[in-house]
């Protein structure tokens, strides 16, 4: 009877315990993790190499990186940049459409 017990208790207890912790199956995922949309990580970017690969959480841009500015699309091919700075890039309808608007990160105090 005990050891049924215990694994009651055992089954109970794995949620709360599981509960406490932050980072979940969907959001506040970890760097190299999979990813959909960049709100699902923690670094905010959810980053894809080309076309065909998976995406995965990434570390946001540093200054003098390559960047892309903000966008709707939630994948990004550069990670937007740090808290702090601007990604310099060309906006054009063009580079949006195609994703290819990419720039450096650079701190607008400079």
């Amino acid at each position: 009877v005990l050891p049924a017990c215990l694994l009651l208790a055992l089954l109970l207890l794995a949620p709360a315990l599981s509960a406490q912790h932050e980072r979940g199956l969907i959001f506040n995922l970890e760097i190299g993790e999979l990813c959909l949309q960049s709100a699902q990580c923690k670094s905010g970017c959810c980053h894809r190499v080309d076309g065909l690969s998976l995406a995965r959480c990434a570390p946001k841009a540093a200054e003098s990186q390559e960047c892309s500015p903000k966008s709707i699309y939630g994948v990004y091919y550069k990670c937007p940049c740090e808290r702090g700075l601007s990604c310099d890039a060309d906006r054009t309808i063009v580079g949006s459409i195609t994703n290819s608007d990419f720039g450096l990160c650079k701190d607008p105090q400079d």
